[in-house]
């Protein structure tokens, strides 16, 4: 009995050790719509690198860059479908599902990324990471792009310049009713189209990050570029909050430990980036750069708070008092 017993055992072991060694990897499919040396970009692929590392053979990674699979539009379906299981859709995306995200798209509401990320430290922005667990999306951290700044074929001095200007925005009410405060037409296009309007002139220009325009070349097609700086472009990490729950713990642990360390390095990249991509537009010499003072930027700050007025309600009053309040302790 004890033999038979010692067998049972042992083909109990193998069989388990077989099995194990049969599974397929967790697969994890990557959807975001920028070029791979973009922050965003840079990060998915460094998360690929380190869960292959730390979770060899247990997980694997694939990464859909340029809305190869996806674009931003589409992806909350896709990862409520499971279909994908990480993405990072811009934070003025996410309008659609929850008003509160928009205070990020509100124009000189932050000084700076770093004020923005003293906000997302802090209680409220910790709590607006799971404004969509109750739709089945669970957010995993943010990721920094850095400030706007606006390119157009003409120079953009006050916000009155923006006048008959037709602009590509993000699909956001906030972004449209900001440009529409001075007469300006924003036009909604997925940034994967920008580029191609720009150089058949069907809009007048756009605002991005200087990461963004210098990877799709937009500046190519550009007269000026005017460094506002009047919102913050980042993006929420998000994923299937059912598949997310259930992974092994272990496996889900070492991916957040992941996540933290890959947000950390966008953080640091999008600082350098900036520096680095402006210059490069700079050295091109095809625009001109408009530099706005402090009293420039209090002049468009304060022509722009109309928009915040028309948008409290919907956000909450108390999320951009708190917002405000992160410049002062920022200082």
């Amino acid at each position: 009995m004890n033999l038979l017993q010692t067998l049972i055992g042992l083909i109990a072991v193998f069989s388990f050790t077989l099995t194990t060694a049969l599974a397929e990897p967790i697969l994890i499919r990557f959807s975001h719509v920028v070029a791979e040396q973009t922050p965003k970009g840079v990060g998915a692929n460094r998360f690929k690198q380190l869960v292959e590392e730390k979770l060899a053979g247990r997980v694997k990674v694939e990464v859909f860059p340029n809305a190869n699979l996806y674009n931003d539009d589409e992806v909350f379906t896709a990862l409520l479908d499971n279909d994908v299981q990480l993405a990072a859709p811009s934070l003025s995306k996410f309008s659609i599902m929850t008003k509160a995200l928009q205070v990020y798209d509100l124009p000189f509401l932050f000084d700076d990324p770093s004020a923005v990320e003293h906000f997302q430290r802090g209680e409220i922005g910790q709590r607006l990471l799971t404004a969509l667990d109750g739709k089945g999306i669970k957010g995993l951290g943010y990721w920094s792009n850095g400030m706007r700044v606006i390119s157009a074929n003409r120079p953009l001095r006050t916000p009155t310049d923006l006048r008959q200007l037709s602009l590509r925005v993000e699909p956001s009410k906030v972004i449209e009713a900001q440009y529409r405060q001075f007469g300006a037409i924003p036009i909604k296009l997925p940034f994967t189209h920008t580029r191609d309007a720009l150089r058949r002139e069907v809009i007048d220009g756009q605002e991005n990050t200087w990461s963004n325009i210098y990877s799709q070349g937009f500046q190519a097609s550009q007269t000026y570029i005017t460094e506002t700086h009047h919102s913050f472009l980042g993006y929420m990490v998000i994923t299937n909050k059912t598949f997310w729950d259930q992974l092994p713990a272990d496996v889900r642990r070492e991916l957040e430990t992941i996540l933290g360390q890959v947000t950390e390095e966008v953080k640091a990249r999008a600082t350098a980036q900036a520096r680095q991509d402006r210059q490069a537009i700079i050295d091109e010499g095809r625009v001109q750069l408009i530099a706005l003072t402090d009293q420039d930027r209090e002049r468009w700050r304060q022509a722009m708070i109309p928009v915040w007025k028309s948008f409290a309600s919907q956000i909450d009053p108390e999320i951009i008092a708190v917002a405000r309040a992160a410049n002062a302790r920022n200082r």
